[in-house]
Order: C-alpha cells, then structure tokens, then sequence
C-alpha cells in the first residue's frame, strides 16, 4: 500500500463491497470490480490459501482553492473477498486496473492429458 494509506491509517474510512461480476469462460474466470478513485499504488490483492482478498482506497483530496459541494465518491475502504477452488492456476492470475474497473483473470488448471508409462525391462 502507498505511503497515503499508512498516514490515513489513524483516520476511520467507510467500508464497502464494491459491485462485482463474475463470469467463468472455457479458459477460466473473469472477474470485473468497480472500485472509483482507487490507484493501482493503493490497492492491494493477497491470496492466501483460497481466499482472494482485494482492498483498495480511494482518498479525494481537493486543488487549492477547490471545494467539494457535493461528494457521492467519498474517501472510503474497498474490501472484497473470494473463494477460489482447486480448478484455479493461482500461478497465472492476473489482474489490471483500468478507468476505475478493477479485471482479474484467473486461468482454469489445463487439463490433465492421460499419459503413458513406459515399461523398461531389466
């Protein structure tokens, strides 16, 4: 997380669940989150065992001699978590974040091919 978040720490954000779909394709899941006025560099997506956590902040901070007359996309705490089942190459995830939509790529494991074995004589 940015060094933004770590100042913000002490000050309490709104949490939210941000809107979220989830679509499984042939070659695996495609996951798309809206997350408004977050940064790549306050953003964070951990996996641990299978629990796909992505958090993310989104801190508006006025120019000088600005003023918010009205604010819908307030600072605010994104959190969002996903179960992932053994079908997921955790290797080959990919994520990118482009115009406030955050799109997550989770590759399905290829399919075991039947295989073979040889046999050697002694």
């Amino acid at each position: 997380m940015s060094e933004v978040m770590k100042k913000e720490d002490a000050k309490e954000l709104a949490r939210f669940r941000p809107a979220t779909d989830i679509l499984e394709r042939e070659d695996g899941f495609h996951i798309y989150m809206d997350l408004p006025g977050v940064k790549k560099e306050d953003m964070a997506i951990d996996l641990e065992e299978d629990e796909l956590t992505i958090t993310g902040r989104a801190v508006r901070n006025p120019n000088p001699g600005e003023k918010f007359v009205e604010m819908q996309f307030g600072d605010c705490e994104y959190v969002r978590s996903i179960s992932i089942s053994d079908i997921v190459d955790r290797e080959r995830i990919k994520a990118s974040l482009e115009n406030g939509v955050l799109e997550l790529y989770l590759p399905k494991v290829e399919k075991v091919q039947p295989k073979r074995i040889t046999i050697s004589a002694e």
